[in-house]
């Protein structure tokens, strides 16, 4: 089968996995390891653990539906009554529980792996432990993916450059899927917290330089206060290209399929617009695809077997 690496975080990934995992296809989820707000910040700073929350997602969406219903569900359940364990995820909590019991993240992830009969394989970007940090157009300093993500500052100010500290390095079987792969597939996800940091550690950009297979960028659907307010298709890629240390992307998936304006009112309450595919992006891709990859529902999503057979026809 063919190897094919998705590189991200997030509900983006887990849309992606979803609709890859019907393919013959064989699937490797890169996933990013600084997230540090809510259940899987708690849980990194308490137990000194890797940030679970982005592996949990990737695991469950790569699971068989059908056998392990039950594990999935519960590695979905988020405790919600008031309490010590209020907003933890129970799929967070096992991955800790499997980090203790046999003494490391990579373990636990492969444990979990194996009792959810995953198709296809999970893992981190990177082991090392580190935090995303930003510099705003105005000089602001943004320490913490969770600052970067939930913007306590002015989000329509624009993020200069992110940066690691301290520095993380890629992890090795990570690269060695990344050299391997007949196609690596980056976003969706948010451009700066869930995307480009995969792309700062050490050791990335040089796998993706001497990669045998050909690189796609899914672009987003919606832009985001906070990070990307006022992008269009093209400024989100070119992010991505300078971080990657690539020339231009081989492929870029863009939906060009009109929303719902109910859908898009509602979004506006975010602060939150379709991203809009431009002519600028034709130069920094050999080839744009464009059609309809809008899931028609009352959030925004990408159609993951639209999304999937396309990537997989590639």
């Amino acid at each position: 089968m063919k190897k094919v690496v998705t590189i991200g975080g997030g509900s983006g990934s887990y849309t992606i996995l979803q609709g890859l995992k019907e393919f013959p296809l064989d699937i490797t989820a890169v996933v990013t390891m600084f997230d540090s707000g809510g259940s899987s910040g708690i849980l990194r700073d308490e137990m000194g653990i890797l940030p679970p929350g982005d592996v949990r997602r990737c695991l469950v969406a790569l699971s068989d539906e059908t056998q392990q219903k039950i594990l999935r569900d519960l590695f979905n359940f988020r405790f919600e009554e008031n309490g010590s364990m209020s907003g933890h995820s129970f799929g967070n909590l096992f991955l800790a529980a499997l980090s203790s019991i046999y003494g490391s993240d990579i373990a636990a992830i492969q444990r979990a792996s194996e009792l959810l009969d995953l198709k296809g394989k999970v893992l981190p970007v990177s082991v090392d432990k580190s935090h995303l940090h930003a510099e705003l157009e105005d000089g602001t300093k943004i320490v913490g993916e969770t600052n970067i993500d939930i913007p306590q500052h002015d989000g329509n100010l624009r993020i200069q450059n992110v940066f690691l500290e301290p520095p993380a390095h890629i992890y090795e079987e990570t690269d060695r899927a990344i050299r391997e792969a007949d196609l690596i597939v980056i976003g969706p996800g948010d451009l700066y917290t869930s995307l480009v940091p995969n792309l700062l550690v050490d050791g990335m950009s040089d796998a993706l330089k001497s990669r045998k297979g050909k690189v796609v960028v899914v672009c987003n659907l919606m832009t985001k206060w906070g990070e990307t307010a006022g992008f269009a298709a093209s400024d989100f890629v070119r992010e991505l290209l300078k971080y990657s240390g690539l020339p231009k992307f081989d492929y870029v998936l863009c939906n060009t399929a009109p929303m719902d304006v109910k859908l898009v009112k509602a979004y506006e309450a975010e602060k939150k617009q379709p991203l809009m595919y431009d002519d600028a992006l034709n130069a920094l891709a050999d080839k744009v695809i464009t059609g309809g990859y809008f899931s028609e529902a009352d959030i925004a999503r990408h159609d993951s077997e639209k999304v999937a057979r396309t990537i997989s026809e590639l």
